[in-house]
Protein backbone atom coordinates (compact mmCIF):
# COMPACT_ATOMS: atom_id res chain seq x y z
CA UNK A 1 0.00 0.00 0.00
CA UNK A 2 2.61 2.17 0.88
CA UNK A 3 4.66 1.59 -2.26
CA UNK A 4 1.25 1.92 -4.68
CA UNK A 5 1.06 5.75 -2.25
CA UNK A 6 4.31 6.54 -3.70
CA UNK A 7 4.17 5.64 -7.25
CA UNK A 8 0.82 8.12 -7.30
CA UNK A 9 2.63 10.55 -5.86
CA UNK A 10 5.55 10.43 -7.99
CA UNK A 11 2.99 10.44 -10.77
CA UNK A 12 1.47 13.38 -9.73
CA UNK A 13 4.56 15.52 -9.43
CA UNK A 14 5.38 14.18 -13.09
CA UNK A 15 2.01 14.72 -13.93
CA UNK A 16 0.94 18.26 -12.35
CA UNK A 17 3.87 20.39 -13.26
CA UNK A 18 3.31 19.38 -17.10
CA UNK A 19 -0.30 21.02 -16.88
CA UNK A 20 0.95 24.06 -15.15
CA UNK A 21 3.91 24.45 -18.02
CA UNK A 22 0.99 23.99 -20.29
CA UNK A 23 -0.91 26.71 -19.14
CA UNK A 24 1.61 28.82 -19.02
CA UNK A 25 1.73 28.79 -22.84
CA UNK A 26 -1.60 29.78 -23.13
CA UNK A 27 -1.47 33.44 -24.14
CA UNK A 28 -2.10 36.71 -22.40
CA UNK A 29 -4.07 39.20 -23.91
CA UNK A 30 -3.84 41.66 -21.22
CA UNK A 31 -1.10 43.51 -22.67
CA UNK A 32 -2.25 44.08 -25.63
CA UNK A 33 -5.68 44.63 -24.50
CA UNK A 34 -4.15 47.04 -22.27
CA UNK A 35 -2.04 49.00 -25.03
CA UNK A 36 -4.44 49.02 -27.96
CA UNK A 37 -7.95 49.08 -26.90
CA UNK A 38 -8.23 52.91 -26.83
CA UNK A 39 -7.71 52.90 -30.31
CA UNK A 40 -10.86 51.05 -30.80
CA UNK A 41 -13.28 53.21 -31.37
CA UNK A 42 -17.46 53.09 -31.89
CA UNK A 43 -19.10 53.98 -34.80
CA UNK A 44 -22.67 55.29 -34.81
CA UNK A 45 -24.44 56.53 -37.98
CA UNK A 46 -27.97 57.72 -38.58
CA UNK A 47 -29.74 56.94 -41.90
CA UNK A 48 -33.17 57.58 -43.47
CA UNK A 49 -34.89 54.51 -43.91
CA UNK A 50 -38.27 53.24 -45.38
CA UNK A 51 -40.81 52.38 -42.65
CA UNK A 52 -41.94 50.08 -40.66
CA UNK A 53 -40.78 46.45 -41.21
CA UNK A 54 -38.04 45.69 -38.22
CA UNK A 55 -36.02 43.45 -40.91
CA UNK A 56 -34.36 40.13 -38.88
CA UNK A 57 -31.11 37.82 -39.65
CA UNK A 58 -30.96 35.83 -42.93
CA UNK A 59 -32.03 32.26 -42.04
CA UNK A 60 -30.85 30.24 -45.24
CA UNK A 61 -27.27 28.84 -44.87
CA UNK A 62 -24.48 31.10 -46.34
CA UNK A 63 -21.41 34.19 -46.06
CA UNK A 64 -23.56 37.05 -44.38
CA UNK A 65 -22.42 40.60 -43.45
CA UNK A 66 -22.70 40.88 -39.95
CA UNK A 67 -23.73 44.52 -40.34
CA UNK A 68 -25.82 45.82 -37.12
CA UNK A 69 -28.50 46.96 -39.39
CA UNK A 70 -29.84 43.57 -40.04
CA UNK A 71 -30.67 42.77 -36.32
CA UNK A 72 -32.95 39.62 -34.97
CA UNK A 73 -36.25 40.44 -34.15
CA UNK A 74 -36.97 42.16 -30.99
CA UNK A 75 -38.24 39.28 -28.90
CA UNK A 76 -36.74 37.68 -25.66
CA UNK A 77 -34.52 39.31 -23.01
CA UNK A 78 -32.54 41.24 -25.37
CA UNK A 79 -35.63 42.55 -27.24
CA UNK A 80 -34.96 46.37 -25.44
CA UNK A 81 -31.58 46.13 -26.25
CA UNK A 82 -32.45 45.83 -30.22
CA UNK A 83 -35.02 48.41 -29.99
CA UNK A 84 -32.62 50.82 -28.33
CA UNK A 85 -29.92 50.29 -30.91
CA UNK A 86 -31.70 49.56 -34.14
CA UNK A 87 -35.03 51.74 -33.40
CA UNK A 88 -38.48 50.91 -32.34
CA UNK A 89 -40.63 48.50 -34.18
CA UNK A 90 -43.04 50.95 -34.51
CA UNK A 91 -41.08 53.78 -36.31
CA UNK A 92 -43.69 56.47 -34.73
CA UNK A 93 -45.85 58.88 -37.26
CA UNK A 94 -47.25 58.39 -40.26
CA UNK A 95 -43.69 59.47 -42.51
CA UNK A 96 -42.85 56.76 -44.64
CA UNK A 97 -39.22 57.14 -43.82
CA UNK A 98 -37.44 57.42 -40.39
CA UNK A 99 -34.12 57.92 -39.12
CA UNK A 100 -32.73 54.02 -38.46
CA UNK A 101 -29.38 53.95 -36.09
CA UNK A 102 -26.44 51.09 -36.14
CA UNK A 103 -23.45 50.43 -35.02
CA UNK A 104 -19.72 49.07 -35.78
CA UNK A 105 -16.30 49.59 -34.71
CA UNK A 106 -13.41 51.14 -36.03
CA UNK A 107 -9.94 52.04 -35.33
CA UNK A 108 -7.48 54.97 -35.07
CA UNK A 109 -4.36 54.85 -37.72
CA UNK A 110 -2.78 57.76 -37.97
CA UNK A 111 -2.91 60.65 -34.49
CA UNK A 112 -4.57 63.15 -36.45
CA UNK A 113 -7.67 61.09 -36.58
CA UNK A 114 -7.79 59.06 -39.54
CA UNK A 115 -9.80 55.84 -38.89
CA UNK A 116 -10.64 52.97 -40.72
CA UNK A 117 -13.85 50.74 -41.03
CA UNK A 118 -16.25 48.78 -43.17
CA UNK A 119 -18.06 50.40 -45.59
CA UNK A 120 -21.48 48.06 -44.70
CA UNK A 121 -21.21 50.15 -41.39
CA UNK A 122 -21.37 53.79 -42.81
CA UNK A 123 -23.21 52.91 -46.37
CA UNK A 124 -25.96 55.69 -46.68
CA UNK A 125 -25.27 57.20 -43.61
CA UNK A 126 -26.59 61.15 -43.09
CA UNK A 127 -24.06 61.05 -40.33
CA UNK A 128 -21.45 59.42 -38.93
CA UNK A 129 -20.33 59.81 -34.99
CA UNK A 130 -17.05 58.11 -33.61
CA UNK A 131 -17.12 58.07 -29.87
CA UNK A 132 -13.65 57.35 -28.11
CA UNK A 133 -12.35 55.12 -25.30
CA UNK A 134 -12.40 58.38 -23.17
CA UNK A 135 -16.08 59.14 -24.01
CA UNK A 136 -15.74 61.89 -26.82
CA UNK A 137 -17.85 61.51 -29.84
CA UNK A 138 -16.97 63.30 -32.54
CA UNK A 139 -18.68 63.84 -36.13
CA UNK A 140 -16.41 62.03 -38.90
CA UNK A 141 -16.17 62.73 -42.35
CA UNK A 142 -16.18 60.02 -44.92
CA UNK A 143 -13.10 60.36 -46.48
CA UNK A 144 -13.49 57.58 -49.23
CA UNK A 145 -14.97 54.26 -49.51
CA UNK A 146 -14.71 51.01 -51.22
CA UNK A 147 -17.65 48.50 -52.02
CA UNK A 148 -15.93 45.94 -53.24
CA UNK A 149 -13.57 45.52 -50.86
CA UNK A 150 -16.30 46.58 -48.04
CA UNK A 151 -13.29 49.44 -46.75
CA UNK A 152 -14.42 53.06 -45.81
CA UNK A 153 -12.03 55.65 -44.69
CA UNK A 154 -13.10 58.26 -42.03
CA UNK A 155 -11.75 61.64 -40.88
CA UNK A 156 -12.09 63.47 -37.17
CA UNK A 157 -10.62 66.23 -36.32
CA UNK A 158 -8.91 65.36 -33.31
CA UNK A 159 -4.99 65.47 -32.50
CA UNK A 160 -2.16 63.47 -30.45
CA UNK A 161 -4.76 60.29 -30.84
CA UNK A 162 -4.03 56.64 -29.57
CA UNK A 163 -3.26 54.34 -32.54
CA UNK A 164 -2.90 50.83 -33.57
CA UNK A 165 0.20 48.95 -34.92
CA UNK A 166 -0.07 47.80 -38.29
CA UNK A 167 1.31 44.40 -39.00
CA UNK A 168 1.50 42.40 -41.83
CA UNK A 169 -1.59 39.83 -42.34
CA UNK A 170 0.97 37.75 -45.28
CA UNK A 171 3.25 36.51 -42.42
CA UNK A 172 0.09 34.98 -40.73
CA UNK A 173 0.22 31.16 -39.80
CA UNK A 174 -3.16 28.75 -40.05
CA UNK A 175 -3.45 28.18 -36.24
CA UNK A 176 -1.48 31.11 -34.78
CA UNK A 177 -3.64 33.32 -32.32
CA UNK A 178 -5.62 36.04 -32.72
CA UNK A 179 -7.62 38.36 -30.47
CA UNK A 180 -10.67 40.99 -31.69
CA UNK A 181 -11.90 44.44 -30.18
CA UNK A 182 -15.23 45.86 -31.16
CA UNK A 183 -18.74 46.58 -30.03
CA UNK A 184 -20.87 43.40 -31.15
CA UNK A 185 -24.44 44.56 -30.22
CA UNK A 186 -22.81 48.09 -28.63
CA UNK A 187 -20.88 46.93 -26.08
CA UNK A 188 -17.73 49.22 -26.32
CA UNK A 189 -14.44 47.76 -26.21
CA UNK A 190 -15.86 43.46 -25.90
CA UNK A 191 -12.22 41.67 -26.29
CA UNK A 192 -12.91 38.36 -27.86
CA UNK A 193 -9.63 35.59 -29.07
CA UNK A 194 -9.26 32.49 -31.39
CA UNK A 195 -6.91 30.88 -33.84
CA UNK A 196 -6.25 31.69 -37.72
CA UNK A 197 -8.87 28.93 -39.39
CA UNK A 198 -7.45 29.32 -42.89
CA UNK A 199 -5.80 31.98 -44.95
CA UNK A 200 -7.02 33.40 -48.68
CA UNK A 201 -10.23 31.94 -48.73
CA UNK A 202 -12.31 33.22 -50.89
CA UNK A 203 -16.10 33.99 -50.11
CA UNK A 204 -18.93 34.16 -53.06
CA UNK A 205 -19.97 37.39 -54.36
CA UNK A 206 -16.73 38.96 -52.76
CA UNK A 207 -14.51 38.42 -55.85
CA UNK A 208 -11.50 40.49 -54.60
CA UNK A 209 -11.01 39.56 -51.16
CA UNK A 210 -8.89 36.60 -50.27
CA UNK A 211 -10.12 36.64 -46.32
CA UNK A 212 -8.65 35.42 -43.02
CA UNK A 213 -10.66 33.01 -41.30
CA UNK A 214 -10.69 32.54 -37.82
CA UNK A 215 -12.71 31.69 -34.87
CA UNK A 216 -13.14 34.61 -32.95
CA UNK A 217 -16.40 35.26 -32.19
CA UNK A 218 -17.58 38.50 -33.84
CA UNK A 219 -21.37 39.38 -33.48
CA UNK A 220 -23.38 42.64 -35.29
CA UNK A 221 -20.96 45.45 -34.10
CA UNK A 222 -17.62 43.96 -34.43
CA UNK A 223 -17.81 45.02 -37.77
CA UNK A 224 -14.85 47.43 -38.51
CA UNK A 225 -12.84 45.92 -35.74
CA UNK A 226 -9.19 44.88 -35.73
CA UNK A 227 -8.20 41.81 -35.45
CA UNK A 228 -4.74 41.39 -33.97
CA UNK A 229 -1.91 39.07 -33.38
CA UNK A 230 -0.37 38.45 -30.46
CA UNK A 231 2.50 41.20 -30.87
CA UNK A 232 -0.38 43.58 -30.66
CA UNK A 233 -0.19 44.01 -35.04
CA UNK A 234 -3.06 44.65 -36.74
CA UNK A 235 -2.97 42.05 -39.02
CA UNK A 236 -7.21 42.23 -40.56
CA UNK A 237 -10.41 43.86 -40.26
CA UNK A 238 -13.24 42.25 -39.49
CA UNK A 239 -15.72 41.98 -41.81
CA UNK A 240 -18.54 38.81 -42.27
CA UNK A 241 -19.60 36.09 -40.28
CA UNK A 242 -21.17 32.88 -41.86
CA UNK A 243 -23.94 31.78 -40.12
CA UNK A 244 -27.59 30.11 -40.16
CA UNK A 245 -28.93 32.34 -37.53
CA UNK A 246 -27.15 35.78 -38.22
CA UNK A 247 -25.24 34.84 -34.52
CA UNK A 248 -21.69 33.45 -34.38
CA UNK A 249 -21.44 29.91 -35.23
CA UNK A 250 -17.44 29.69 -35.47
CA UNK A 251 -16.85 31.48 -38.71
CA UNK A 252 -15.57 34.50 -38.85
CA UNK A 253 -13.76 36.69 -41.90
CA UNK A 254 -11.65 39.39 -41.25
CA UNK A 255 -9.96 41.93 -44.62
CA UNK A 256 -6.11 40.89 -44.49
CA UNK A 257 -4.76 44.33 -43.68
CA UNK A 258 -2.33 43.92 -46.23
CA UNK A 259 -4.78 44.88 -49.13
CA UNK A 260 -6.57 47.12 -46.67
CA UNK A 261 -3.72 49.42 -46.19
CA UNK A 262 -3.39 49.61 -50.17
CA UNK A 263 -6.88 50.17 -50.79
CA UNK A 264 -6.88 52.94 -47.66
CA UNK A 265 -3.52 55.34 -49.29
CA UNK A 266 -5.49 54.77 -52.25
CA UNK A 267 -8.77 56.58 -50.41
CA UNK A 268 -6.64 59.46 -48.79
CA UNK A 269 -5.49 60.03 -52.35
CA UNK A 270 -8.40 60.09 -54.92
CA UNK A 271 -11.37 59.07 -52.80
CA UNK A 272 -11.59 55.91 -54.59
CA UNK A 273 -10.03 53.04 -55.60
CA UNK A 274 -8.35 51.48 -58.78
CA UNK A 275 -8.30 47.85 -59.72
CA UNK A 276 -7.09 45.89 -62.40
CA UNK A 277 -8.68 44.17 -65.21
CA UNK A 278 -8.53 41.16 -67.09
CA UNK A 279 -11.78 40.84 -69.17
CA UNK A 280 -12.80 37.40 -68.22
CA UNK A 281 -15.56 35.64 -67.26
CA UNK A 282 -14.49 32.41 -65.18
CA UNK A 283 -15.49 29.38 -63.43
CA UNK A 284 -13.99 26.52 -61.62
CA UNK A 285 -12.34 22.92 -63.04
CA UNK A 286 -14.08 20.33 -61.83
CA UNK A 287 -12.74 16.54 -62.43
CA UNK A 288 -15.35 15.94 -65.37
CA UNK A 289 -14.07 19.09 -66.83
CA UNK A 290 -10.30 18.74 -66.02
CA UNK A 291 -10.68 15.53 -68.20
CA UNK A 292 -12.19 16.66 -70.77
CA UNK A 293 -9.76 19.27 -71.58
CA UNK A 294 -6.86 16.73 -71.14
CA UNK A 295 -5.44 17.86 -67.88
CA UNK A 296 -4.57 15.26 -64.60
CA UNK A 297 -6.33 16.99 -61.91
CA UNK A 298 -8.70 19.98 -61.59
CA UNK A 299 -7.20 23.45 -61.06
CA UNK A 300 -6.90 26.78 -62.30
CA UNK A 301 -9.51 28.84 -63.46
CA UNK A 302 -11.70 27.99 -66.64
CA UNK A 303 -12.17 31.05 -69.55
CA UNK A 304 -16.08 30.95 -70.37
CA UNK A 305 -16.61 34.52 -71.94
CA UNK A 306 -13.66 36.91 -73.35
CA UNK A 307 -15.04 39.92 -72.75
CA UNK A 308 -14.79 42.17 -76.32
CA UNK A 309 -12.60 45.29 -76.22
CA UNK A 310 -11.13 43.76 -73.07
CA UNK A 311 -6.93 43.30 -72.19
CA UNK A 312 -8.06 39.48 -72.53
CA UNK A 313 -9.17 39.62 -76.08
CA UNK A 314 -6.14 42.24 -77.18
CA UNK A 315 -3.54 39.42 -75.36
CA UNK A 316 -4.91 36.49 -77.17
CA UNK A 317 -7.19 34.75 -74.56
CA UNK A 318 -9.78 32.50 -75.93
CA UNK A 319 -12.67 30.36 -74.97
CA UNK A 320 -12.11 27.20 -73.61
CA UNK A 321 -8.50 28.28 -71.43
CA UNK A 322 -7.56 27.50 -68.35
CA UNK A 323 -5.63 30.02 -66.40
CA UNK A 324 -3.18 28.28 -64.28
CA UNK A 325 -0.45 30.96 -63.15
CA UNK A 326 -0.90 34.91 -63.29
CA UNK A 327 1.76 37.07 -62.56
CA UNK A 328 4.21 33.97 -61.48
CA UNK A 329 1.42 33.18 -58.90
CA UNK A 330 -0.25 29.91 -58.83
CA UNK A 331 -4.06 29.88 -59.94
CA UNK A 332 -5.31 26.62 -57.98
CA UNK A 333 -9.51 28.10 -58.12
CA UNK A 334 -11.29 30.38 -60.17
CA UNK A 335 -12.00 32.01 -56.92
CA UNK A 336 -8.24 32.60 -56.54
CA UNK A 337 -7.77 34.79 -59.65
CA UNK A 338 -9.63 37.95 -59.42
CA UNK A 339 -7.63 39.08 -56.02
CA UNK A 340 -4.17 38.53 -58.10
CA UNK A 341 -5.56 40.67 -61.44
CA UNK A 342 -7.39 43.35 -59.22
CA UNK A 343 -4.18 44.33 -57.00
CA UNK A 344 -1.68 44.23 -60.16
CA UNK A 345 -1.15 48.07 -61.55
CA UNK A 346 -2.80 49.31 -64.36
CA UNK A 347 -0.64 49.22 -67.49
CA UNK A 348 1.36 46.45 -65.97
CA UNK A 349 1.93 43.79 -68.73
CA UNK A 350 1.61 40.40 -66.82
CA UNK A 351 2.50 37.33 -67.86
CA UNK A 352 -0.19 34.28 -68.15
CA UNK A 353 -0.04 30.30 -68.23
CA UNK A 354 -3.07 29.15 -69.47
CA UNK A 355 -3.63 25.31 -70.67
CA UNK A 356 -5.07 25.13 -74.11
CA UNK A 357 -5.92 22.07 -75.97
CA UNK A 358 -4.16 20.00 -73.30
CA UNK A 359 -1.06 22.48 -73.64
CA UNK A 360 0.55 25.04 -71.76
CA UNK A 361 0.38 28.16 -73.77
CA UNK A 362 2.23 31.46 -72.29
CA UNK A 363 0.88 35.25 -72.73
CA UNK A 364 1.16 38.56 -72.27
CA UNK A 365 -1.40 41.08 -71.39
CA UNK A 366 -1.66 44.20 -70.22
CA UNK A 367 -3.68 45.13 -67.33
CA UNK A 368 -6.44 47.28 -67.71
CA UNK A 369 -8.74 49.31 -65.18
CA UNK A 370 -11.77 47.85 -63.76
CA UNK A 371 -14.73 49.28 -64.92
CA UNK A 372 -17.92 50.35 -63.05
CA UNK A 373 -19.90 46.65 -62.73
CA UNK A 374 -23.28 47.65 -64.75
CA UNK A 375 -20.55 47.55 -67.63
CA UNK A 376 -19.17 44.30 -66.79
CA UNK A 377 -22.63 43.32 -66.47
CA UNK A 378 -23.78 44.65 -70.08
CA UNK A 379 -20.43 43.32 -71.73
CA UNK A 380 -21.17 39.93 -70.00
CA UNK A 381 -24.48 39.59 -71.62
CA UNK A 382 -27.30 37.52 -70.71
CA UNK A 383 -28.97 34.45 -71.21
CA UNK A 384 -31.54 33.30 -73.93
CA UNK A 385 -35.00 31.60 -73.15
CA UNK A 386 -36.42 28.79 -75.68
CA UNK A 387 -37.31 29.71 -79.60
CA UNK A 388 -39.20 28.79 -82.23
CA UNK A 389 -40.89 25.49 -82.48
CA UNK A 390 -38.50 22.27 -81.96
CA UNK A 391 -37.44 21.04 -85.58
CA UNK A 392 -34.92 18.02 -84.60
CA UNK A 393 -33.84 15.15 -82.20
CA UNK A 394 -30.04 13.60 -81.64
CA UNK A 395 -28.55 11.36 -79.31
CA UNK A 396 -28.00 13.82 -76.69
CA UNK A 397 -31.64 13.70 -76.03
CA UNK A 398 -32.07 17.25 -76.56
CA UNK A 399 -34.57 19.26 -79.25
CA UNK A 400 -32.41 22.10 -80.12
CA UNK A 401 -33.47 25.26 -82.35
CA UNK A 402 -31.50 27.82 -84.42
CA UNK A 403 -31.59 31.23 -82.32
CA UNK A 404 -33.48 34.40 -84.10
CA UNK A 405 -32.41 37.42 -84.85
CA UNK A 406 -34.11 38.46 -81.33
CA UNK A 407 -32.01 36.17 -79.30
CA UNK A 408 -28.79 36.95 -81.40
CA UNK A 409 -29.22 40.56 -80.60
CA UNK A 410 -29.60 39.96 -76.75
CA UNK A 411 -27.42 37.61 -75.76
CA UNK A 412 -24.79 39.62 -78.23
CA UNK A 413 -24.04 36.45 -80.36
CA UNK A 414 -23.83 36.64 -83.80
CA UNK A 415 -23.92 33.42 -86.34
CA UNK A 416 -23.17 30.87 -83.24
CA UNK A 417 -25.71 29.03 -81.22
CA UNK A 418 -29.05 26.42 -80.79
CA UNK A 419 -31.34 27.08 -78.20
CA UNK A 420 -32.35 24.03 -76.56
CA UNK A 421 -35.96 23.69 -76.68
CA UNK A 422 -36.93 20.72 -74.40
CA UNK A 423 -34.80 17.78 -73.07
CA UNK A 424 -35.09 14.39 -71.81
CA UNK A 425 -33.36 11.88 -69.56
CA UNK A 426 -29.38 11.45 -70.91
CA UNK A 427 -26.18 12.26 -71.62
CA UNK A 428 -27.02 16.35 -71.58
CA UNK A 429 -29.28 16.53 -68.89
CA UNK A 430 -26.81 14.15 -67.06
CA UNK A 431 -23.97 17.09 -67.93
CA UNK A 432 -26.32 20.06 -66.71
CA UNK A 433 -27.64 21.08 -69.62
CA UNK A 434 -31.20 23.13 -69.12
CA UNK A 435 -34.15 24.36 -71.46
CA UNK A 436 -33.35 27.60 -72.53
CA UNK A 437 -30.01 27.14 -72.56
CA UNK A 438 -28.05 28.26 -76.04
CA UNK A 439 -25.20 25.62 -76.99
CA UNK A 440 -22.66 27.80 -78.78
CA UNK A 441 -19.69 25.21 -78.13
CA UNK A 442 -19.24 21.28 -77.83
CA UNK A 443 -15.57 20.02 -77.78
CA UNK A 444 -13.95 23.25 -78.96
CA UNK A 445 -16.12 23.28 -82.07
CA UNK A 446 -18.41 26.37 -82.77
CA UNK A 447 -21.96 26.13 -82.78
CA UNK A 448 -23.35 27.88 -86.01
CA UNK A 449 -26.62 26.17 -86.56
CA UNK A 450 -28.89 22.89 -86.33
CA UNK A 451 -27.54 20.98 -89.01
CA UNK A 452 -24.15 21.54 -87.82
CA UNK A 453 -24.66 20.60 -83.76
CA UNK A 454 -26.36 16.88 -85.32
CA UNK A 455 -23.01 16.48 -87.18
CA UNK A 456 -20.60 17.22 -84.20
CA UNK A 457 -23.14 15.32 -81.71
CA UNK A 458 -22.75 12.48 -84.27
CA UNK A 459 -18.77 12.65 -83.97
CA UNK A 460 -18.72 12.65 -80.42
CA UNK A 461 -16.60 10.22 -79.08
CA UNK A 462 -17.97 7.25 -76.54
CA UNK A 463 -17.24 7.07 -72.81
CA UNK A 464 -14.93 9.95 -72.92
CA UNK A 465 -15.97 13.84 -71.33
CA UNK A 466 -15.91 16.67 -74.24
CA UNK A 467 -16.26 20.36 -72.55
CA UNK A 468 -19.61 22.25 -73.71
CA UNK A 469 -19.90 25.51 -73.68
CA UNK A 470 -23.58 26.91 -72.79
CA UNK A 471 -24.85 30.28 -72.65
CA UNK A 472 -27.74 30.99 -69.66
CA UNK A 473 -29.32 33.69 -68.26
CA UNK A 474 -26.76 34.70 -65.83
CA UNK A 475 -23.87 34.52 -68.23
CA UNK A 476 -21.52 31.45 -69.92
CA UNK A 477 -20.89 27.94 -68.75
CA UNK A 478 -18.71 25.04 -69.37
CA UNK A 479 -19.98 21.72 -68.52
CA UNK A 480 -18.76 18.24 -68.84
CA UNK A 481 -20.41 16.13 -71.79
CA UNK A 482 -19.99 12.06 -72.02
CA UNK A 483 -21.80 9.89 -74.26
CA UNK A 484 -21.85 6.39 -72.85
CA UNK A 485 -22.70 3.63 -74.95
CA UNK A 486 -25.74 2.82 -72.50
CA UNK A 487 -27.20 6.13 -72.89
Amino acid sequence: MKFLSTVIFSVSLAFFPALYAQARELPDFTQLVEKYSPAVVNISTTQKVKHPQFRKFPKEEGPESDSPDTPDSPEGPFGDLFKHFFGDEDGGGGDDRFDSQSLGSGFIVSRDGYVMTNNHVIKDAKEVIVRLSDRRELVAQVVGSDERSDLALLKIEAKDLPVVEIGKSGELKVGEWVLAIGSPFGFDHSVTAGIVSAIGRNLPRENYVPFIQTDVAINPGNSGGPLFDLDGRVVGINSQIYSRTGGFMGLSFAIPIDMAMNIVDQLKASGHVIRGWLGVLIQDVTRELAESFRMDKPKGALVAKVLPDSPAEKSGFQLGDVIVEFNGHEVTTSSSLPPLVGITPVGKKAPVKVIRNGKLVNLSVEIGELPAEEKIASAAGGGGESGPVPTIDNKLNVIVTDLTKDQQDELEIENKGVVVAEIKRGPASKAGVRKGDVIVMINNNEIKDVKQFKKIVDGLPQGKSVPMLVQRRGGPVFLALKVDDKD
